[in-house]
C-alpha cells in the first residue's frame, strides 16, 4: 500500500467548512480594514476560500499577539504547549480579540478633528482671497 499524503489541509474537511450561506463570500470589508496595532490580541479564524498566509489547521481558534507587520500580512505569536511559534497572517485569517468600538471611535475624533482643520485653513484662504479682489 502507499502511504497517505500528509499535506498542509489534511484531516480538515470539517474544520476548515464554511456555513451554506457563507459559501463563495469573500470576507466583509468591516473585518479586513479593522487598524490592528503591535501588542493587539488577535483570534485565528481561517477563511478557507482565501488560501495565501492561511495557518496550519493546529492554529485556528487560537489567540495570539501582533508582534510586527509585513506588507499588509501580519506577524503573530502564538503559544503552543511551551514553546511561543511565529505566524505570518494576512487579515482575512483573524478577528480582533480587542473592543472594536474604542477604535472606531477614536477614528472617528481625528476625523472630526481634521475636518474642524479643514474649516479653518477654507475660511482663512476665502479671506486672503477676498482681500487681494
Amino acid at each position: 500500500m502507499v502511504k497517505a499524503p500528509q499535506g498542509l489541509r489534511h484531516r480538515t474537511r470539517k474544520l476548515l467548512k464554511k456555513k451554506i450561506r457563507e459559501k463563495g463570500a469573500v470576507p466583509p470589508l468591516s473585518r479586513i480594514l479593522i487598524e490592528y496595532r503591535i501588542g493587539d490580541k488577535v483570534y485565528i479564524d481561517v477563511d478557507p476560500a482565501i488560501h495565501g498566509g492561511m495557518p496550519h489547521r493546529r492554529y485556528i481558534g487560537k489567540v495570539g499577539k501582533v508582534v510586527g507587520f509585513r506588507g499588509r500580512a501580519m506577524i503573530v505569536e502564538v503559544e503552543v504547549g511551551s514553546k511561543t511559534k511565529k505566524l505570518i497572517l494576512l487579515p482575512e485569517h483573524v478577528k480582533p480579540a480587542f473592543d472594536v468600538k474604542v477604535r472606531v471611535d477614536e477614528l472617528l475624533k481625528k476625523l472630526s478633528e481634521l475636518n474642524k482643520i479643514r474649516l479653518e485653513q477654507r475660511k482663512m484662504l476665502l479671506s486672503l482671497l477676498s482681500g487681494k479682489v
